[in-house]
């Protein structure tokens, strides 16, 4: 699954106690056209985090999307989940990839710190994620990317990068413009009256402009 694309939509679930909930609401993105799915549930038990994680791959391999975990590596290999996403705080990189099979995704969060981004493809991140692009209602205190850190950026790495923070189909094809190959989007996906309709917008924004892992 590592040599997948990693381009389009990134959707990014949202904090629900709601399995049968959240399950409904992903499908209807999956037929959408989303490319590759994070679960992240920040107020989530440990017993519901296993519970959704297991749901949303078993749904994900009827998809065949790739399922990425938020932050807990374990969980990620309990269910065997196509990769992690790992923050500054969430363990090594380089350990994750010595840990887990060699053909699982693993991306990292590099907010708006060119030196992580450099220090993570290093340490075999297959992706880095750049936010927060826009104010964010997922994480309002996030720092903001510098007007020109993605024309750097795309000198100083060869993974593809992932936009993140504040994304709405009103600003995406700025962040599409700037190099960045995925958008990772919750709130104005998942809080949409017709989701699947959502993510065919973004869908089809990408059309000209996926790239796969060099």
């Amino acid at each position: 699954m590592r040599n997948t694309e990693i381009s389009g939509l990134y959707a990014i679930t949202p904090d629900t106690e709601n399995t049968q909930d959240l399950l409904h609401r992903v499908r209807q993105a999956l037929d959408g056209g989303v490319r590759l799915l994070q679960y992240r549930n920040k107020l989530a038990s440990e017993s519901l985090l296993r519970e959704q994680a297991a749901a949303l791959a078993q749904l994900c391999r009827q998809y065949q999307i790739p399922l990425i975990i938020n932050d807990h590596l374990q969980l990620a290999i309990s269910v065997d989940a196509d990769g992690v996403h790992l923050g500054s705080s969430d363990g090594s990189i380089q350990a994750a990839r010595e840990e887990w099979r060699k053909n699982k995704i693993i991306g990292a969060s590099c907010y708006n710190q060119l030196d992580l981004a450099v220090l993570a493809e290093e340490q075999g991140a297959d992706y880095i994620a750049f936010g927060a692009f826009f104010p964010s209602s997922t994480k309002p205190a996030a720092v903001s990317v510098p007007a020109d850190l993605m024309q750097i950026a795309r000198q100083k790495v060869t993974v593809p990068i992932i936009g993140i923070g504040g994304i709405q189909l009103s600003n995406v094809e700025l962040v599409i413009n700037s190099g960045c190959a995925a958008v990772a989007v919750c709130a104005d996906l998942f809080q949409s009256a017709d989701i699947r309709e959502r993510a065919s917008r973004y869908s089809c924004l990408f059309q000209n402009f996926s790239k796969p892992i060099q």
